[in-house]
């Protein structure tokens, strides 16, 4: 699309009813970023109160028609991504603005490839628009959703703020709190006011055991407990705010969820706060369950089936449960894995061991989630795989017509593989005369534990039973009976390439040399995924080529390229880093290479520079290689850690030459296997990567090259 320009989305697809909006944006510097927003307007252009202003603080809708999925990695960098569902937008609701914005002073304008996209419920791509003059603006508006004549439209706007977040959502009717002190205050009071409520419940609780023992029970987490008793006279209560819980204190086996009380009548009358535009944890709201079986055969996942692990079927079946139970508990990490794939927020249930009419010979997948909202279920078959097993295509494709049969929206297969742009790791046929689309979806074991770790880690969840749940997931999910530990072979083309490369008989165009570049792409993704849930940062693999380059063009190109130079390469981006992380693993010499260039700083002298560099780095090992980079095309001086701590001047060109940065090394012995077994080659980059990040890049100073003195 273009600028201006307005489209009816049921011309673009019958699958509409529920969309999901992609912003996405590059930087030169690969620390460019900036935060969504959505807002709700009625005809007269203004929000109906602050709950229809979405962004950080805000992610997701009571009714479920918007929500705020956080950013997602892609073949260029990252996208954040937003879905609508269309169908339950309030109907006075005329208007959805789409926008985004930068803090500490940072301007669109610094940014490359400012697009938006928009997909349909299947995931198929409808459109796409791309501003090319976003301008020195701290906000800016992608786009609207608007009706028309019953119908849903949408109009590519491109247009700057100035002001930045505060100032847009003013000029659409939000009042905006963006005093930090006083939004700190407000933490503060409302975590007072949430621990003193607790005592009182607590306390309240305690003189209710002395009743019948009929009474004396402890309501289960989706129970009610009855209101307690009025004291007289009104008591003037803040609103508490939940508080997520860090998982950095150990929580208690036997934690279970607060029994909920129902809170006085003023207090839900109270006015709506003011959005504050600093940022804090969001906890999702619980929801009342009921059985959504289909009949009494479906049985509810547990957290522990009965099966022992003594083969790949126990294992599946066990595998299955454990993180369908744990989904179905905790809201929070439900939604993390099922938004994406077009679920919508609602209240979700999980099944194992389901019974499907297909002719003579009943199907059983793995397991069925099912979410509902406003009376509308939501279906997805499971599929899964442990260990190194392949998914079979045969089973797919007959889960994915009796989806397509039934009605439901998505089939989801989760494996310990990895899957690519461009390289389904099953081709399903479509029928082209049915109406109903199902969308295939793939989960890795390590996308799963990614998404636990996050939460548990470093966002917080909503209380230390969720806390515990996950906990417990993820203890699973490491255990090395369980067979879920992401992708663990370069296949079986890893060793004849090898050999080729040695004895210098591998041509380009070998197939073979193809898939080692697949499984090298598998593998660095997998090593970003780690890294991102253990840093609690955005950790992304850096693509150099060019933009729109189709995914089986560029690694046919790498496969030359291995076959010349023997070297496998690739650059992680990891947030809050002075630097682009390179990773290259040569298999002539088998060894490899982790290193990181730093910008050589705007003022100062050489000398100083060559000696505060060395200070960050007290503890890193000797053998560290440090070079220095010239401006042009020569080549700097060049050392050990070692011999530099006793001479920093020695990393000085004799020429007096200009110096554009250092280049920090460590190299280690490649793994000659493909697994990951003590000598496997996937322990090994494993090892080398954190070794590098830990006892190097931790130490260097994270401040931009113009902030430092």
């Amino acid at each position: 699309m273009v600028k201006g320009a307005n489209v009816e989305l049921t011309a673009l697809s019958e699958d509409v009813g529920a969309v999901m909006v992609s912003l996405g944006w590059s930087s030169p510097t690969g620390e460019g970023d900036a935060d969504v927003s959505v807002l709700l307007l009625t005809s007269d252009g203004k929000v109906r109160s602050n709950t229809d202003f979405y962004f950080y603080n805000n992610p997701v809708a009571a009714d479920g028609s918007v929500q705020l999925l956080g950013k997602a990695p892609t073949a260029d960098g990252n996208e954040d991504r937003i879905t609508f569902d269309l169908t339950a937008i309030p109907a006075d609701v005329e208007q959805i603005i789409v926008a985004a914005s930068r803090y500490n002073g940072a301007e669109f304008g610094d940014l490359d490839d400012v697009r938006v996209t928009l997909a349909d419920g299947s995931g198929e791509g409808l459109l796409r628009f791309s501003i090319e003059d976003a301008g020195a603006v701290g906000a800016l508006l992608f786009g609207e959703l608007y009706r028309r004549a019953g119908d849903w439209k949408f109009r590519a706007i491109g247009q700057g703020y100035e002001s930045g977040l505060a100032g847009l959502a003013q000029d659409y009717g939000v009042d905006v709190d963006d005093d930090a002190e006083e939004a700190e205050q407000a933490e503060q009071t409302a975590a007072a006011s949430e621990e003193a409520r607790s005592q009182a419940v607590t306390a309240s609780v305690a003189m209710e055991t002395e009743t019948p023992a009929e009474e004396d029970v402890v309501p289960a987490a989706d129970e009610t407990v009855p209101a307690l008793a009025p004291v007289p006279g009104p008591v003037p209560v803040p609103i508490p705010v939940p508080v997520p819980v860090s998982v950095s204190v150990p929580v208690p086996e036997q934690a279970v969820a607060e029994p909920l009380v129902n809170e006085p009548a003023e207090a839900v009358a109270r006015t709506v706060p003011r959005p504050r535009t600093a940022k804090k944890k969001v906890t999702l709201p619980k929801v009342a369950r009921k059985s959504l079986a289909e009949n009494d055969s479906w049985r509810a996942a547990r957290l522990f089936p009965v099966s022992a692990l003594k083969s790949d079927r126990d294992r599946e079946t066990r595998a299955t449960s454990v993180l369908l139970s744990v989904m179905a508990q905790v809201p929070e990490f439900g939604r993390r894995l099922t938004a994406g794939f077009g679920a919508p927020a609602g209240r979700m249930e999980t099944f194992t061991e389901v019974s499907l009419p297909n002719g003579d010979s009943p199907r059983r997948p793995d397991g069925v989630i099912r979410v509902e909202r406003a009376g509308k279920l939501w279906t997805a078959l499971v599929e899964t795989k442990t260990n190194g097993n392949a998914l079979k295509p045969d089973q797919v494709q007959a889960y994915a017509d009796i989806a397509a049969r039934r009605g439901y929206e998505a089939v989801i297969t989760l494996s310990n593989d990895v899957e690519l742009d461009g390289s389904p790791l099953v081709d399903v046929k479509t029928d082209g005369r049915r109406k109903h689309k199902v969308a295939l979806r793939h989960l890795s074991w390590a996308d799963v534990a990614h998404q636990a770790q996050m939460l548990i880690r470093h966002e917080g969840v909503g209380n230390a039973a969720h806390a515990w749940l996950l906990q417990e997931l993820l203890h699973y999910l490491q255990h090395d009976n369980s067979g879920c530990h992401g992708f663990q072979n370069m296949g079986p083309a890893w060793v004849p390439v090898r050999n080729g490369i040695d004895d210098e008989t591998l041509c380009q165009g070998d197939q073979r040399a193809v898939e080692v570049v697949e499984n090298w792409e598998r593998l660095v993704r997998q090593v970003c995924l780690r890294m991102g849930g253990e840093l609690g940062q955005q950790v992304l693999p850096v693509q150099r080529t060019k933009k729109g380059t189709d995914p089986r063009v560029r690694r046919a190109e790498l496969a030359d390229q291995l076959c010349l130079a023997g070297r496998l390469d690739s650059e992680l981006r990891i947030e809050g880093t002075p630097g682009v992380l390179a990773l290259s693993a040569d298999l002539r010499t088998g060894k490899l290479r982790t290193s990181i260039e730093i910008v050589a700083p705007e003022q100062g002298y050489p000398l100083s520079w060559a000696k505060r560099l060395i200070r960050q780095l007290p503890d890193a090992p000797a053998d560290l290689h440090v070079e220095t980079l010239l401006v042009g095309e020569a080549a700097g001086p060049r050392g050990t850690l070692e011999r530099l701590r006793r001479e920093p001047g020695d990393l000085l060109p004799r020429n007096n030459a200009e110096i554009a940065g250092f280049r920090l090394s460590l190299f280690r012995g490649m793994g000659s296997t493909r697994g990951n077994a003590e000598s496997g080659f996937i322990r090994s980059v494993d090892e080398a990567v954190d070794r590098f990040h830990d006892h190097v890049v931790m130490r260097l100073d994270r401040r931009p090259a113009s902030a430092r003195r």
